[in-house]
């Protein structure tokens, strides 16, 4: 029986500094052990922990899509002991990969539908997954109209941005990029509030049609009366809750809402669910 606690040995194989002030960078590891890689069968929207020896671990949502072969990629935000000791390592060196973790968006259920995928700052991470596995072309056929409202504070803050601007010119996708503000007139896209966007360009609901949101709680807090607002029903509206994850199994017991352990029951949830449990997220 494989230890749930015992991480997968991976070398880096790319970093890559991701925004303008440097916080973000999104690293490249490819396993150490082919057995490892096969057994780490992830799917858009799980997340894993990354664990550095001596420093300890982190819960990073996975970045790159089960289509995507022979490496698995994560976005990490600069922000305590382990993210700092990770931004400090270099191409070659040698960490841990536990996971996959959690639960993921649901793929089989969205068979067929139009997906509206919103995103706020570096939370674009399990979304960037989704997008690249919803655009395969083995895939592709499987959905409907795609919808993606993503944003950031200012244009250099906008993660994994060559993809973006890629994706937009693409007629199999309707991209909506935004920023909170913008002095520079160069500036093509849409100005304004993820939540504002969504009100103005999301399509309204249809019985076929589903919203994805994963963001910061405030950006998440308003854009459920928003997409309320073009008729989403709870059940259509899923959310990852990446900011609640915590050991990744559910046994530390400190991600709980309610009886729900978003480690374990989670990170995704409906609206639908979510309104059963207290209002902590």
């Amino acid at each position: 029986m494989n230890n749930p606690y015992m991480p997968y040995p991976v070398r880096i194989d790319d970093i890559e500094v991701a925004t303008e002030d440097r916080s973000l960078k999104t690293f490249t590891f490819t396993f150490l052990n082919p057995e490892d890689e096969a057994a780490f069968d992830h799917k858009a929207g799980q997340f894993a922990m990354l664990s550095i020896p001596g420093k300890g671990e982190i819960p990073i949502g996975i970045a790159s899509s089960p289509t995507e072969k022979g490496f698995v990629k994560f976005t990490v935000f600069r922000t305590g002991v382990v993210t700092t000791a990770l931004h400090n390592m270099a191409v070659g060196d040698i960490m841990g990969i536990r996971g996959p973790m959690g639960n993921w968006y649901p793929w089989e259920t969205l068979k067929g539908k139009n997906l509206v995928i919103i995103g706020g700052g570096f939370a674009f991470t399990t979304l960037r997954a989704s997008i690249v596995y919803m655009l395969d072309p083995a895939n592709r056929d499987n959905f409907g109209n795609i919808d993606v409202v993503y944003g950031a504070r200012s244009p250099g803050m906008l993660l994994y941005r060559e993809e973006l601007f890629e994706w937009e010119k693409r007629d199999d996708i309707n991209m909506h990029i935004t920023v909170d503000g913008c002095d520079d007139p160069s500036w093509a896209y849409n100005v304004g509030f993820v939540p504002t966007i969504v009100e103005q360009k999301a399509p309204k609901a249809d019985e076929d049609t589903f919203a994805i949101v994963c963001g910061p709680p405030i950006m998440i807090k308003f854009t459920q009366p928003a997409l309320q607002s073009l008729g989403y029903g709870d059940n259509q509206i899923i959310m990852s809750l990446e900011n609640r994850m915590k050991c990744g199994i559910g046994m530390c017991g400190r991600c709980n809402i309610g009886k729900e352990l978003v480690c374990k029951d989670g990170p995704v949830f409906t609206l639908e669910d979510l309104n059963k449990t207290p209002r902590e997220y």
